[in-house]
């Protein structure tokens, strides 16, 4: 492998800021020294509903830290513990994949150390990863001179990793001196109280109380010397004696002090692992720069000191170049030979970073992980990057009932609830991200395979589905979960489904059992009588004794263009629980986001009581009886970035509700938030803005005409297209908050009323990259004038003409065009 610099550009890219476009760079630009090593960022002042963020510290201002001064504490917990995980090999998707053997480790940038927002945010642009079943550990990795040393991770990032089986690292990171390193740093890291190490014990009490499970270490900053790095040491081991806290090394540091890396277990570094009788660390990192014969070498020095191969961790650099990356996989992996070391990845968030939309990130994001062909089956071993799962086999936690996945990647375009859209807009939070497919995706047919996909355009909870499309011409078994669930007398399972007419689904549910694992037995899952969602309850009875080892799915029938969507899937004993209702919801904090017209919040309340609670969702009552989803947590804080006021409304009310294990629902608790001074009025954000279209008629019916305020200019007032696709898009300059839109169709300009819209969508996006989202879709209008209510916050806003009249002529006629907001 050729030579990289390790990981120095990690000073950099903490400190520059994440552009909202995935393939933004960072600049390389060594970090200035700090003047003062205190806290970067102001803390919230009392009583305000700010931002939170996640935590990060010099050593010196670590020592200062305690959760019950910080405001923004609470809400960096995560509340999911690691789940246990299972691996069978049969039931690995590739025959070259091992278990028990290599591992990988992934260090991940999230986004800059002083930006990390607690519980996700407004943009769906988020490096939403979904293949934990490969990953044994993740380090939340960042720090930089320029911000802060110590980085520990956010609990949306814990609470996702968790529920996955996946343990999380934060980050400690000494930088060289060419990229603002200072030795005192080192020195402030290990200094000592008698017999105690103060910045240790607050690195612990850190990962106690946000609830994650240990440290990377990464010491780069040259001119130390042997005492120092003894100290180091001593400091880790010092740590191991008191708490279960993990350390993971990186290979940098020597026991002489100075910064030389080794590409291997070696002498100079061992003691870093395994000092005598001493367990310094969990695991080491190895520089990327190492060799087959220097692997060889490290795998018998670690035995030797009474370690496993698998806790070293090859490091491979993927930030600039992704799975073009070159790797000598012989030596890492050798065929029909067991591992030699475990795998560690550096920034394989590059499948974001350097896709251009949503869809390539997640094309992107297969071919690094299950490799070329989108199946970890069926992987090409002779290819330069064959997926990382022809190495190293799924593991699964789903061992515990009940299992409810709603295919939720934890982020969207809106959020649904039982179906129903309670929220438009993009947003992230991986703590309300499901346990993805363990086989993504493994499909089996004799003839066609159809298509399974994440669907961003349609969910029964949350904000995407299980979409499956294509050619059906064979039956298709489209493998789903990897799981060890005991079947009882009363165990059930549910599948939410929806197609686009009613009638057979030519769906059933496949499970297989361990004492069979390969062999799936059907249940079929019958008609739906309409084309919304619908759910379908099995009887797993009969199989009371055994032990659930798969979940799949398989379609039969003969249909051109299948077209499915799956809800959710859910196996449970009994019945639906609904938990008990949390209580004591108070506002902690308010601040104005537009004075008089929208606010952010804190909140807290009271857990409810029972422990069968997976998560909390907030929501603001409106004056129709209907309700705005704000957002959701496993927590008992919540942010909420914007809550906007309703017309002249002196106050709202916010209801908090618990959501069970198995998605049942409590009462709300509430409390109001109050409205000081006068609403700004509405105006039209789209007039005179700069408009774009599919085409137009004539030349002076461009789509200026349909932003200009007019409707009185005659015929020619207007935008008018003959195209197939029709569509007219305004800019509204940026980001605005948006109560309603006003279309004018052909009958408010003077035409005739057979010639209004009949059909059409409108559709919002924040950014230029991002996906529309629908916010308004009309059927069957006759009305001249039509008003659309939303709630939403875009720059862009886009009419898209269906049906452009009443009586079949092909040119759609449009006035006015009017976006509302304040």
């Amino acid at each position: 492998m050729s030579r990289r610099l390790p990981l120095l550009l990690s000073a950099a890219l903490a400190t520059a800021a994440l552009s909202a476009t995935p393939a933004a760079r960072a600049d390389p630009t060594p970090a200035a020294a700090p003047a003062v090593t205190g806290t970067i960022r102001a803390a919230a002042t009392a009583g305000a509903g700010t931002q939170p963020f996640a935590s990060y510290w010099y050593p010196n201002s670590i020592l200062n830290w305690d959760p019950a001064t910080d405001p923004d504490a609470r809400f960096n917990r995560s509340r999911v513990p690691l789940q246990p995980r299972t691996s069978d090999p049969a039931l690995r998707a590739n025959p070259n994949a091992r278990t028990g053997e290599g591992k990988i480790a992934s260090l991940v940038s999230f986004g800059p150390t002083s930006d990390n927002p607690s519980q996700g945010s407004a943009d769906p642009n988020y490096y939403a990863f979904g293949y934990w079943q490969y990953v044994d550990k993740l380090v939340f990795w960042g720090g930089s001179a320029g911000e802060g040393l110590i980085l520990a991770p956010n609990p949306t990032v814990i609470d996702a990793a968790h529920r996955n089986g996946v343990k999380v690292y934060g980050t400690v990171f000494f930088p060289p001196g060419a990229y603002g390193g200072q030795l005192q740093w080192v020195r402030d890291f290990v200094q000592k109280s008698g017999s105690r190490y103060p910045v240790a014990d607050k690195l612990v009490q850190a990962a106690q109380y946000y609830g994650f499970d240990g440290w990377f270490i990464n010491q780069e900053t040259g001119g130390g010397d042997s005492t120092l790095a003894g100290e180091v040491r001593n400091l880790m081991q010092y740590t191991k004696a008191q708490s279960g806290t993990e350390f993971m090394w990186y290979d940098a540091m020597t026991t002489s002090g100075s910064v030389n890396w080794q590409n291997a277990l070696t002498s100079a570094n061992s003691p870093f692992l395994q000092e005598g009788s001493k367990r310094t660390s969990d695991s080491m990192f190895l520089n990327f720069n190492w060799s087959a014969s220097g692997l060889n070498s490290s795998r018998a020095l670690a035995r030797q000191l009474g370690r496993s191969e698998y806790e070293l961790y090859s490091g491979i650099d993927t930030e600039a170049n992704g799975y073009g990356t070159g790797v000598d996989w012989a030596a890492l992996f050798p065929s029909g030979k067991p591992h030699t070391t475990s795998l560690g990845l550096y920034r394989p968030e590059w499948t974001w970073k350097s896709a251009t939309d949503r869809a390539d990130f997640y094309a992107k994001d297969a071919r690094y992980w299950v490799g070329a062909a989108g199946d970890p089956s069926r992987i090409d071993l002779s290819a330069s990057w064959p997926g990382l799962a022809g190495y190293v086999a799924e593991s699964s936690p789903i061992t515990a009932k009940p299992f409810v996945t709603n295919f939720d990647t934890g982020q969207g375009d809106f959020y649904n609830v039982a179906g129903a859209r309670v929220a438009t807009g993009g947003w992230n939070n991986l703590s309300l991200q499901d346990v993805p497919p363990t086989y993504r995706w493994v499909v089996e047919s004799s003839g066609s395979r159809l298509t399974p996909s994440v669907d961003f355009t349609d969910a029964y909870q949350g904000g995407s589905s299980l979409w499956l499309s294509g050619r059906l011409d064979a039956a298709n078994t489209v493998r789903l979960y990897q799981t060890r669930l005991p079947v009882a007398a009363n165990t059930k399972l549910d599948l939410v489904v929806r197609t686009p007419a009613a009638g057979p689904t030519g769906l059933k549910a496949a499970v297989s059992f361990t004492d069979a694992p390969s062999s799936f037995t059907t249940i079929d899952v019958g008609a739906n009588s309409g084309t919304g969602w619908e759910r379908h309850t099995l009887d797993l009875s009969p199989y009371a004794g055994r032990t659930v080892a798969q979940i799949a799915v398989r379609v039969e029938g003969s249909d051109p263009g299948y077209d499915l969507r799956i809800g959710q899937v859910a196996l449970y004993d009994g019945s639906v629980e609904t938990p008990s209702a949390p209580s004591g919801l108070t506002v902690l904090g308010a601040s104005d986001v537009t004075a008089g017209s929208s606010q952010s919040l804190r909140l807290s309340w009271t857990v409810a009581p029972g422990g069968n609670v997976h998560h909390y969702e907030v929501y603001r009552r409106n004056a129709d009886g209907s309700r705005t989803f704000l957002g959701a947590t496993p927590n008992d804080a919540y942010f909420v970035g914007r809550l906007d006021r309703t017309g002249g409304e002196s106050t709202t009310t916010v209801d908090v509700e618990a959501v069970s294990t198995t998605y049942g629902r409590s009462a709300a608790a509430s409390t109001t938030v109050s409205w000081n001074g006068t609403p700004p009025t509405a105006t039209n954000l789209a007039l005179n803005r700069a408009a774009t279209a599919s085409g137009q008629c004539n030349a002076d019916e461009g789509p200026a005409k349909a932003v200009n305020g007019s409707v009185g200019g005659g015929n020619s007032d207007k935008w008018c297209t003959l195209t197939s696709a029709k569509w007219l898009e305004v800019d509204l300059g940026s980001a605005k908050q948006l109560s309603a839109f006003v279309v004018k169709h052909a009958a408010a300009g003077g035409e005739s009323s057979s010639y209004n819209t009949r059909d059409f969508t409108i559709q919002a996006r924040s950014g230029a990259n991002d996906p529309w989202t629908t916010v308004a879709d009309v059927k069957g209008n006759t009305a001249g004038s039509t008003t659309h209510p939303v709630n939403t916050t875009a720059r862009y806003v886009r009419l898209v003409v269906t049906a452009p009249t009443q009586t079949g002529d092909p040119a759609a006629r449009i006035y006015e065009f009017e976006a509302w907001g304040a």
